[in-house]
Formats: C-alpha cells, structure tokens, sequence
C-alpha cells in the first residue's frame, strides 16, 4: 500500500470514528445517564473512551502519514531518521510511515 492509499483509508476512518464518537456523545445527552448511579452509564462512559482512544490513534496515523508525505518531497523517504540505512520496500509497503529501519525500530 502506499502513502496516499493509507492516507486515504486512514482519513476514511477517522470520519466513520468522529460520527461513532458523536452519535455516543448525542445518545447520551438525549438519554440524560447518570455514569455515576446508572447500571448503563459505566458502559456508555466506556464507548465513549474507547473510541476517543480509537480516534486519536487514528489522527496520530494520519499525522504520520502526512510527515511521510513530507518527506517523500524532500526526497528522504525511505530512509532511516537513525542510521540513514535504506528501509526495506517491504516494510515501507506494509508501513507506509515507517521512520526507521528494522534494526533501528527493534532497539
């Protein structure tokens, strides 16, 4: 997959994660719970911050993904930040965003 492949799937689920994320927030507004005393609250509390947690891991994703695309245009892509070793295409290909080597990302 390459970088604009990700960007895109990336992009695609940081919007399907936002409109999660507000129908819960919009659900329990109309439903008025009380996290505290209701036996349903604990677990709306709990959506809501597992998919906070799933959207914020996402934007990060596409953060990466766009510094990739910096450096493709600078023309330091693929390169290890580390060592400057090549990374391998097939962890470019399974990573798009990857900054570092195997060797390097493994210590």
């Amino acid at each position: 997959m390459n970088i604009q492949e990700a960007r895109e799937r990336t992009a695609q689920r940081v919007a399907e994660l936002r409109a999660v994320f507000e129908a819960i927030v919009a659900s329990s507004d109309a439903a008025n719970l009380d996290d505290e005393h209701d036996p349903e609250g604990a677990t709306v509390g709990f959506e809501r911050a597992q998919v906070s947690a799933l959207l914020e891991r996402a934007r990060a994703q596409l953060a990466e993904l766009d510094a990739a695309s910096d450096r493709v245009e600078r023309g330091d892509y693929g390169a290890c930040e580390h060592c400057g070793k090549p990374i391998p295409a097939a962890r470019l290909s399974a990573q798009p965003a990857a900054r570092a080597c195997v060797t390097c990302a493994s210590r």
